[in-house]
């Protein structure tokens, strides 16, 4: 366990912590008290830390994730589906005209655009959350630009593809969509505030 904690740089009582906690696969058994740790350990390990420390999911999750990564059931496509729910933002039920009319505006766009099989993710119902307090706040001029916005969403998702890449390999697969969304969010929002930031100078220099 001392060779596995060097080579990956996490703590011996972490991998221990993570060994009980069923996030790392127990070691090959040498005699009492000693287990050989292998190439796939460090692999998951540094799997499990980057999902604790950079993407900031639960031991649960992570728990759950790993279950599903190592569930030779699981098809690839429906583990990168569970790995992208881990990051997806869950909103509490809500109720009234403006939800019902949000969920109407979801399932048109979700028609529109050729995306009808995303009805039941986690998303759809997140984005109904925002439509819905876009309509509380009067903010139309937003919902009416939403075509725009979906046209940018499949260009940010046709890069997010061919980073993923070769899917053969499941845990990098994970890490990928889990790290990888939450980054790529967040580089996102960035070059957009920065893009915003440049146009409203172009512009206003143009009309001043």
């Amino acid at each position: 366990m001392a060779d596995l904690s060097a080579a990956t740089g996490v703590p011996v009582p972490t991998i221990k912590y993570y060994l009980r906690e069923g996030l790392l696969p127990p070691g090959r058994p040498l005699g009492r008290n000693q287990a050989e740790y292998g190439p796939a350990h460090v692999k998951r390990l540094r799997l499990v830390r980057a999902l604790a420390d950079h993407a900031g999911l639960s031991i649960s999750a992570i728990r759950d994730l790993v279950g599903h990564l190592d569930d030779p059931g699981v098809a690839r496509t429906e583990l990168l589906g569970v790995a992208q729910g881990t990051v997806t933002a869950r909103d509490d039920a809500r109720d009234g005209e403006h939800v019902r009319q949000a969920e109407r505006l979801v399932a048109d766009l979700l028609a529109r655009r050729g995306w009808a099989g995303t009805a039941g993710h986690q998303a759809a119902r997140t984005l109904a959350g925002v439509f819905a307090s876009l309509l509380e706040l009067g903010l139309d001029d937003i919902l009416g630009a939403l075509d725009d916005y979906a046209d940018a969403a499949e260009t940010a998702a046709g890069v997010d593809l061919r980073v993923l890449g070769d899917v053969t390999d499941r845990e990098r697969a994970v890490e990928v969509v889990v790290i990888g969304t939450l980054l790529g969010d967040t580089l996102l929002a960035a070059m957009r505030r920065l893009a915003q930031a440049h146009l409203s100078v172009e512009t206003y220099r143009a009309t001043g």
